[in-house]
């Protein structure tokens, strides 16, 4: 196994269950959002407002590129990352994805505060969140080699993936 991709929707906690598992692992993190933001010399935001989706989806495709040549990295990739199939593919078969698998309930509940994300900046946030949930988890499960719950705390959590990816 050569690196850690965890993937699964906004707040399910992957940079923190990540950066954890680094420090647990001796591995190096690597959020891949601000990854491609330090590449692009802009945020996000600033992609996706200059260049589209397609531009920042693009960016994000030779990301994934990149950082599966590297080893030893934990990455939490950007929520929308996996459900394309060519960022998968570019994991496939040397990373391990590993899938935070947390009820829908549960991330509304950790991003009712949310002032960050431009999706959740809206009255109807809980139905945006679950209408991109119900999308978007069918493709993280095709995408994962492994699905670990997700709901506990960031430690318990990351003991869960240390553990069924015998790490330890």
């Amino acid at each position: 196994m050569n690196n850690i991709i965890l993937c699964g929707f906004m707040g399910c906690g992957k940079s923190t269950v990540g950066k954890t598992l680094a420090r647990k692992t001796g591995r190096r993190f690597v959020d891949m959002d601000k990854y491609i933001e330090q590449k692009a010399g802009m945020t996000v935001s600033e992609i996706f407002a200059a260049f589209g989706e397609d531009g920042f989806r693009d960016r994000e495709h030779e990301a994934c590129l990149e950082l599966s040549e590297m080893s030893n990295l934990i990455v939490a990739a950007g929520g929308g990352a996996l459900t394309f199939e060519r960022n998968v593919q570019a994991f496939r078969g040397k990373d391990k994805i590993v899938l935070l698998d947390v009820p829908l309930s549960v991330i509304q509940y950790r991003l009712r505060n949310d002032t960050v994300r431009p999706l959740l900046q809206r009255p109807d946030k809980n139905e945006v969140m679950a209408r991109l949930y119900e999308q978007r988890m069918p493709l993280y499960l095709s995408a994962a080699d492994v699905v670990v719950k997700g709901a506990a705390t960031p430690l318990k959590t990351t003991s869960r993936v240390i553990e069924v990816l015998r790490l330890k």
